[in-house]
């Protein structure tokens, strides 16, 4: 895909998987709005990007500050193209029965409604201009369940059930709508996991995981014409194929 030109708006931009992307695409040309909690972590960033870069701090489960970033995306690059919901959360790692019932809502209302946010403010633009590309990060657990992650889990098969909702609603309005699940990747999640001990995944060593240059890669990857084929469902990082397709070594 040719990024120049293009708006690209990441959530979650102010570390990890978020703005390893946002560097890369900015890199590639196009112009990226970041966005997170952390209003400071931003216009570090922001400032190492350059003026392709505009940072507003939003919390993504709270739909009137969604709604601001999504506008300051229009007013300031005069379009929106591209929507990348990479917020997430896990933490904190618990049985169903050990979780005090505020910290599984928070989950939920930052991994599911923010995802739903996102959607809701960013598609009437792009149907408006004749198209646009939103790309949600998915997991291998929308999938399964793993000890300790029914927040996550649960949450992540909703995800996927937007994206596909995403496609089959609006596929037919030139919105290309697909998840990237990248599998373990080297983030400060993945600390807090292998700090839990509970399940295999926290029995992983850093180096086992992913480097958040690779996720950066499949987003731009998918941007292009490439992301047609998996429209409506998720783009599996972790199998042989699609590491080739975009050029990565295997793992």
């Amino acid at each position: 895909m040719i990024f120049l030109g293009k708006t690209v708006l990441i959530t979650g931009a102010s570390q990890g998987i978020g703005s390893a992307t946002a560097q890369h695409l900015a890199s590639l040309g196009a112009n990226v709005v970041l966005t997170a909690r952390s209003a400071e972590a931003l216009e570090q960033l922001a400032a190492q990007i350059g003026p392709q870069a505009k940072a507003i701090a939003c919390d993504v489960s709270d739909y009137d500050q969604v709604k601001a970033a999504v506008d300051l995306a229009l007013a300031h690059f005069g379009s929106l193209d591209i929507l990348v919901n990479n917020a997430g959360l896990l933490a904190p790692v618990h049985r169903l029965l050990d979780f005090a019932p505020a910290d599984w809502d928070k989950v939920i209302d930052v991994n599911v409604k923010g995802v739903f946010y996102m959607m809701h403010a960013a598609l009437p633009i792009m149907i408006g201009q004749g198209g646009g590309t939103i790309i949600n990060i998915s997991s291998g657990a929308a999938y399964g369940v793993l000890e300790g992650w029914s927040h996550y889990c649960a949450s992540k098969a909703a995800v996927l059930q937007l994206t596909r909702s995403g496609h089959e609603e609006y596929g037919d309005q030139g919105i290309i709508c697909l998840g990237l699940s990248p599998g373990t990747v080297a983030t400060e999640m993945q600390v807090l996991i292998k700090a839990s001990g509970i399940n295999p995944v926290s029995q992983l060593e850093v180096t086992d995981h992913i480097p958040t240059s690779d996720v950066a890669q499949a987003v731009a990857f998918l941007c292009g014409s490439a992301g047609a084929k998996y429209v409506g469902e998720d783009f599996h990082l972790k199998s042989p194929e699609s590491r080739a397709a975009i050029g990565l070594a295997m793992r």
